[in-house]
C-alpha cells in the first residue's frame, strides 16, 4: 500500500511539472520591474505549483534589481508551500534562494564564505530535484551557477564543463537554447586561466550561435567583444583593434555605448604605441561609467 501510494505521489508530481508554466513570455528582458508587473497579473489566477513559481521569479526580479534582502522576503513567504509542491516549483525555490545569496550580480565585498556555503547548498538540492524530473534546462541553470560558488579558476572550468555536457546531451529546446551562453561562459574560465587558445575557439562558437539564433544585436555585439579581446591576449592586435572599433561605431549609432568597448581600445591603442588615442578612450570609458 505504501510503495502504491508512492507511486501515485511520484506520478502527480511528474504531472504537475509537466503543466507548469512557461515563464518565457513573462520576462520582460532588461526591465525587471515590468516584468513583475507582468507577473503579479497572472499570479492573480494562478493556483499551486504556477503560483509558487510565478513568486520565486517575482523574487528573482528583485535580485536583477539588487535588493536580495526583498528577493529573501518572498522566498521566506512561499517556504511553507515549497514541501508539497511539485519537482519544478521545488527546484526554482532552491535555485532563487541560492541566487539571493550568490551570483554574478552580488558585490564581491558582500560574498563570504558562510553565503557561498549556503547558496552551494541551496545549489545541490536545486540541482538533486532537476536531475530527477529530468528538467534539463533547469539542470543547466544550476549547473552553470555553481561556478559563482566555487570560485577557483578550476572549479569554475569544471562547473562549465558539465553544464554544457549537460546542454549537449539534452534534447529538451529549454536546455539546448543555453548552448551560447554556457560557451562564453567556458570561453571565460580558459580566459582566466590564460588559455586563450581554447577561450577563443569557445568565444568564436558562442558568437557563431548567436548569429544563427538571430540574438538581439548588443547579445552579437557583446559575443563579437570577447572574441576581440581574447585576441588581443593572443597578440592579434590588428584584428582585435578592427573588431572593437566596428564594435564603437554600431553601439554609438544605437545609443548603446559600452565602457568595456572603450577599455579594448585603449589597451588596444597602449598595445600599438598610440598614447594619444589610448588616452582618448580611457577619458571616453570613464565618462560612460559615471
Amino acid at each position: 500500500m505504501v510503495n502504491k501510494l508512492a507511486t501515485v505521489l511520484t506520478l502527480l508530481l511528474l504531472i504537475a511539472s509537466a503543466h507548469a508554466i512557461d515563464m518565457t513570455d513573462l520576462w520582460e528582458p532588461g526591465d525587471p520591474a515590468a516584468s513583475e508587473v507582468r507577473m503579479l497579473v497572472e499570479l492573480e489566477t494562478a493556483q499551486g505549483d504556477d503560483a509558487l513559481i510565478i513568486r520565486t521569479q517575482i523574487a528573482r526580479t528583485y535580485m536583477f534589481r539588487n535588493d536580495f534582502g526583498q528577493a529573501r522576503e518572498i522566498l521566506r513567504d512561499v517556504e511553507s508551500d515549497v514541501a508539497m509542491a511539485g519537482p519544478e516549483a521545488q527546484a526554482r525555490y532552491w535555485l532563487e534562494l541560492g541566487r539571493s545569496y550568490a551570483s554574478h550580480r552580488h558585490p564581491p565585498g558582500s560574498q563570504t564564505n558562510e553565503t557561498r556555503a549556503f547558496a552551494h547548498d541551496a545549489y545541490q538540492m536545486a540541482l538533486a530535484i532537476t536531475r530527477d524530473a529530468g528538467l534539463d534546462g533547469l539542470t543547466v541553470d544550476v549547473l552553470h551557477m555553481f561556478a559563482f560558488v566555487d570560485i577557483d579558476p578550476a572549479q569554475q572550468l569544471s562547473w562549465t564543463r558539465k553544464a554544457l555536457e549537460a546542454v549537449l546531451e539534452s534534447d529538451q529546446p529549454a536546455a539546448q537554447r543555453w548552448e551560447p551562453s554556457i560557451r562564453s561562459n567556458l570561453g571565460e574560465a580558459h580566459f582566466d586561466l590564460a588559455q586563450y587558445a581554447q577561450a577563443l575557439e569557445q568565444f568564436q562558437r558562442a558568437l557563431a550561435l548567436r548569429e544563427h539564433d538571430g540574438a538581439p544585436p548588443a547579445m552579437v555585439r557583446d559575443a563579437n567583444w570577447h572574441v576581440a579581446r581574447t585576441l588581443r591576449m593572443l597578440g592579434q592586435l590588428d584584428r582585435a583593434l578592427k573588431i572593437q572599433q566596428s564594435l564603437a561605431d554600431e553601439a554609438y549609432a544605437a545609443n548603446a555605448q559600452r565602457h568595456y568597448i572603450h577599455d579594448e581600445l585603449s589597451l588596444l591603442y597602449a598595445a600599438l604605441d598610440d598614447p594619444e588615442r589610448a588616452r582618448h578612450f580611457a577619458e571616453h570609458s570613464a565618462a560612460l561609467k559615471q
